[in-house]
C-alpha cells in the first residue's frame, strides 16, 4: 500500500443519495464497503463526515437561528452521520471507534489524540464527529486538523467529481482536469477545493490532498495502492 494511514473526508450531502435530506442506506453501505476494502489491506483509516444532509450551520441565519447556535447544531448532525456509518461498518465486520469534539459520553469517546492513534494502530476505523468543537470552522478544517494530529500520510477527499477542474465540469464543458497540481497553483488559480483555513493548514504542514470520485466502487482501494486517480495536490 502506498499510504499506511489515511484521513478520509466525506460530505454529508452525499449521504442523501437521491433523497432531499437525511440518510440513504445504499450510500452508507457503499461507503462502508469502500472503507472495509482498504482496512482489510492493513491501511489505518480515520473518517470525518460533514453534516449538510441534516443541517448546515452556515445557512442557519436565514431561519432566525444565530450562526454560533447553527454551527453547534451542524456539529451534532455530523455525530448522527458518524453513528450511522459506524453501525453499518460494524455490520460489515469492521471494528470502529467514534470520537467527538463535543463531549457526549453515552454515544462517543472524547477526542484524545493518543487514544485515536492507538485505535488506528489496532486496526480500528476512527470516526471523528462534531467537527473541531468550535463554531466558524468547517468539517474540511476539522478533517485537516485531525489528519495533522494523527500524522496521516494523506487526506483523501471523496466527492462526486473525479478530481479538480479548472471550472465546474457540470457547467463548463471544456473545463480542464488537473492530474497533479501544487498548493501554490491552487492559490494562484483560486480553485475551490477546501475552505482557506483547511487548505492553508495542509500547505503549512506539507500534507498532500487527493480529490477523487468516491462513488465509483473500488476507487478508494486503487488510490491507497498508488494508482494515479483523481487529482493530487502536492507541495
Amino acid at each position: 500500500m502506498k499510504y499506511k494511514r489515511i484521513l478520509l473526508k466525506l460530505s454529508g450531502e452525499a449521504l442523501m443519495g437521491s433523497q432531499q435530506y437525511g440518510l440513504d442506506q445504499e450510500m452508507l453501505l457503499h461507503y462502508a464497503k469502500e472503507i472495509k476494502s482498504v482496512v482489510e489491506q492493513g491501511v489505518q483509516v480515520a473518517v470525518v463526515l460533514g453534516g449538510g444532509n441534516i443541517y448546515r450551520g452556515i445557512s442557519s441565519e436565514k431561519t432566525g437561528v444565530d450562526r454560533v447556535q447553527g454551527d453547534y447544531m451542524g456539529m451534532l448532525a455530523t455525530v448522527i452521520n458518524c453513528m450511522a456509518l459506524q453501525s453499518v461498518l460494524e455490520h460489515q465486520g469492521v471494528q470502529t471507534r467514534l470520537q467527538s469534539a463535543i463531549e457526549m459520553k453515552a454515544v462517543a469517546e472524547p477526542f484524545i489524540r493518543r487514544r485515536a492513534i492507538r485505535h488506528l494502530e489496532k486496526g480500528r476505523v476512527v470516526l471523528f464527529g462534531a467537527g473541531t468543537g468550535n463554531p466558524y470552522f468547517t468539517t474540511d478544517t476539522a478533517a485537516t486538523l485531525r489528519a495533522i494530529e494523527i500524522e496521516a500520510d494523506v487526506i483523501l477527499k471523496g466527492t462526486k467529481v473525479d478530481g479538480i477542474y479548472s471550472d465546474d465540469p457540470y457547467k463548463v464543458t471544456d473545463a480542464v482536469k488537473y492530474t497533479t497540481i501544487t498548493f501554490a497553483e491552487v492559490f494562484e488559480k483560486n480553485l475551490k477545493i477546501m475552505d482557506m483555513t483547511a487548505f492553508t493548514l495542509c500547505n503549512e504542514n506539507k500534507l498532500p490532498i487527493i480529490v477523487f470520485d468516491i462513488h465509483t466502487p473500488g476507487n478508494l482501494l486503487r488510490i491507497v495502492q498508488g494508482e494515479p486517480l483523481g487529482t493530487l495536490v502536492k507541495f
